[in-house]
């Protein structure tokens, strides 16, 4: 018998509000999903977990029995090996942000996709997260897609091209091994005569360049410069793609951390200006 985080999720909020209602509003649910999501539970366990009165509801003494052990089973993973996890930068950004709202203690490397299948296939990694989708192909890794994000167009230059046509006889600034292929690729493909002057190994270092340089551009994603700064979307569409997960070591910790980010966690990915995988 096997259940998620979203049960012991929602028996936890129900300790704390004293109603279901107030419950699901808390966890972003529908009250007939929480009450659906209780009454499986209890059918599978063959007794109840929540009682009602008129002044609100609460855990039957089984349910915060239950509720115990899966505390000190969190409590135990905690104090086991911390994870490793590696990936690109935005991708690595994200799981930072994912991994403290989960609970989880990670040590989390940022490097580019190439050096992080590198240490994966070295083993030195528990979960591994590409930013350019093609690296999961081409190594035909079992990959699940966590968010959504394009390339954003960004200068220092106060007015910004408006179309595709203006980019020809520019200046860009490359970061190696990230989803500016989709961006290079798009730009030969409309034969946009353009040349890369610099090369950035961080997306940080290209944003100051570019801004510190009015006639250097670069692409940067989404949700990297979402609330930083303004960029043109003129190749959103042709440079929208999936950041990935692979769970490298898998183990009941991570499979659990994973279900969090495809399911709640989704909101968090939207709120750091990503797009949600539906």
């Amino acid at each position: 018998m096997k259940f998620t985080y979203r049960l012991f999720d929602a028996l936890e909020t129900i300790s704390q509000t004293w109603s279901q209602r107030e419950a699901a509003k808390s966890l972003g649910i529908s009250h007939a999903v929480l009450n659906r999501r209780i009454h499986d539970a209890e059918h599978k366990l063959g007794f109840k977990l929540v009682y009602t009165t008129g002044s609100g509801s609460g855990l039957t003494r089984q349910a915060i029995s239950i509720l115990d052990k899966y505390h000190q089973y969190q409590k135990r993973l905690q104090e086991e090996t911390i994870p490793v996890i590696c990936g690109g930068p935005i991708s690595s950004g994200l799981l930072d942000v994912l991994s403290y709202h989960y609970g989880l203690k990670t040590v989390i490397i940022s490097t580019d996709d190439l050096n992080a299948l590198k240490m994966a296939e070295k083993g030195l990694v528990d979960v591994l997260l590409l930013d350019d989708p093609v690296h999961a192909f081409m190594h035909d890794l079992d990959f699940t897609p966590i968010a959504r994000d394009h390339l954003v167009l960004v200068s220092g230059a106060q007015e910004q091209p408006e179309t595709v046509q203006e980019l020809a006889g520019k200046e860009f600034i490359e970061i190696p091994h990230s989803a500016q292929r989709l961006a290079w690729n798009t730009l030969d493909r409309l034969r946009i005569d353009y040349e890369i002057v610099e090369v950035s190994h961080s997306p940080q270092n290209a944003l100051k360049r570019v801004k510190s340089n009015d006639d250097l551009f670069t692409f940067l994603n989404s949700s990297f410069i979402s609330g930083i700064v303004s960029g043109s979307n003129l190749l959103a569409e042709d440079t929208m793609h999936i950041i990935n997960m692979i769970i490298w070591n898998s183990n009941p910790q991570m499979e659990d951390f994973l279900e969090f980010i495809i399911g709640r966690g989704q909101k968090i990915i939207e709120q750091l200006g990503f797009e949600r995988i539906e």
